[in-house]
Parts: structure tokens; sequence; C-alpha cells
């Protein structure tokens, strides 16, 4: 048996809490994972976990052992992180999520620099626009475009956009232009899903006193170029970060609405969990985004870039 294999595999299902999730993650077969946590219970004397056809479960001797396991090879792979670093030559898998729209506006275009410039790196991007549990989906970080709440993740803020409240110039011919945030109750409102408070649209007058204003409408996506590209046809009226909204009004098939007053204005960070040496793979993606990023000006937003 090969220890560290096997301690790798356990871990992996300990913290997905099913095989084939923990396959995936190492790039194994389910019955070598599945074999390889076997032999670490018949080298321990102990049941590690307690097995059902749907998922599995630690027993108290598992609980304690991933423990010290998670910590140990923690410490190995922050080992190997530092003398990566002290080489300069950053090897390995970076895992990373990043929010749809986001990912390929603004990311994509980045990512044949970034692996002409680490040729041992290799790249797996996950377009998604949940927030993922980074540790229980084997993330290394995750892009995230809000206001971080308390959270056990390491922030490094890469910059700012600004949300924007349009609609198609047509749309508004047809229903009337809101002049003040309390007039959106009487338009068609496009919402989107992941965003908190999605229905309840926030804003600050000119005294900067707080507002909000309960939305609806007939279209909730969970993508905002989906809300885009509806509004641009005349559906409603949208709130979307300027970043994605810049395009459309800038060409006139969007019109920007109550700009008179503030709304929600999001930073832009890379997030990964908290670790005592970030790996020289991670290190070099977090400082090759934030150069790329600050080189385009996107401290005070991504909607001119």
């Amino acid at each position: 048996m090969d220890r560290f294999n096997a301690m790798q595999a356990f871990r992996a299902v300990a913290e997905l809490g099913n095989l084939t999730a923990a396959a995936k993650r190492l790039n194994l077969s389910k019955s070598v994972v599945s074999k390889q946590i076997a032999a670490l219970e018949q080298h321990l004397g102990v049941r590690l976990l307690n097995r059902t056809t749907r998922r599995v479960r630690l027993t108290d001797a598992g609980q304690h052992y991933h423990e010290r396991c998670a910590h140990i090879l923690g410490e190995l792979e922050d080992l190997e992180g530092a003398m990566q670093a002290v080489h300069e030559q950053p090897t390995g898998q970076l895992r990373v999520t990043v929010p749809v729209s986001f990912g390929q506006r603004h990311l994509a275009p980045l990512l044949p620099g970034f692996l002409a410039a680490y040729p041992g790196i290799n790249v797996d991007i996950t377009l998604d626009d949940r927030h993922i549990d980074l540790v229980a989906a084997g993330m290394d970080a995750a892009v995230r475009i809000s206001e971080l709440g308390d959270s056990s993740l390491i922030a490094r803020r890469l910059g700012a956009c600004e949300g924007w409240i349009a609609a198609a110039p047509d749309y508004l011919a047809r229903n009337g232009t809101p002049l003040e945030p309390q007039d959106l109750a009487h338009h068609n409102c496009l919402v989107y899903a992941y965003a908190p408070h999605a229905s309840e649209w926030a804003f600050t007058d000119a005294a900067r006193r707080p507002q909000r204003v309960a939305v609806s409408g007939n279209l909730r996506a969970n993508n905002g170029e989906t809300l885009i590209q509806a509004a641009v046809q005349g559906t409603g009226i949208i709130r979307v970060p300027d970043f994605l909204a810049a395009d459309a009004v800038d060409d006139g098939r969007l019109e920007r609405v109550l700009s008179a007053y503030g709304t929600d204005n999001p930073g832009i960070y890379i997030v990964y969990p908290y670790t005592r040496h970030v790996s020289a793979r991670l290190r070099a993606f977090i400082d090759y985004l934030s150069n790329a990023f600050r080189g385009n000006g996107t401290g005070g937003g991504l909607g001119r870039r």
C-alpha cells in the first residue's frame, strides 16, 4: 500500500462524501479509490467510513483520522509549494472557478499569456456563477464579484465594478423612463437569480441615504448575458455590472436609467482557502491577474476597459 496515496484518497472521500466525486477529483477510477481506503483501514485496524449506496460517512475514528490526515497532507503540500517558490518554477494543476460572463470577457483573454509565462502549470477553469465550496470541490481559488462578508477564505482585491440600471430605448418609449427608484415597481424588471436580495434592488440618494425597492418581472436568470440579451430586445429593465452592459450602452442598444442614484459597487476578488504557504502556482496566478487588471484600469471599474 502506498500510504501517501491512500491518505489522499481518504481525505478526498471524507471531504466530498462520495467515492465517485473523490475519484473524479483524483483522476482515478472509483474501484482504485475504494481499494486504497480498504487497504488503509486494514493497515490501521479500524473502520474509517460507513458506506451506503449513495454516500459515505465518517466513523468516530474516521473523523479523528481525517483531522490529523488533512493537517499532515496540508503541511506536505505547503512544503512543496514553498520549495517551488524558492526555485521560482511553479508547476502542477491549478483549479479555479470564475463567474461565467466575467470569465468569458475578462479572464479568457489573459489565459494564453499566463500559460506561456508558466508552462509548467496546467489550468482547469470552471465557469459557474454560483459560490462553490472551494474545499469540497477541490478548487484552489475563485474569482468572486461581491462585497465579501465574514469568511474563512483569504481574499485579494483585483478591482471594482459598478451596478448599472438599463433598458432598451424601445422599452422606455413604450413604458416610460423611471425617474426615481420607486418607479421600478411599475416596470418589468429582469432579475439575476444569484444576486443577494435578487428581487430587492438597493440604491442611495443624493444624501447617501439607502433605500431598497422591491422589483418583479417575467424573467429570472442565473446568467447576466441572458438578461442583457433580453433587455436589448426590449423585454424589461436590468441591473447588471458595468462590464456586461458597457458595450450595449455605448452602441445605443441599451440606455442607462436612474444614474443619479447610487447602486451597489461590488469588488472583484480572487479568494482561496487559508493555508500558511500559498503554492507557487497559485501565487503566480494571483500576481498575474492583479498586474493585468491593474494595468487595464480596473481599480475604478471594468465597464470602460
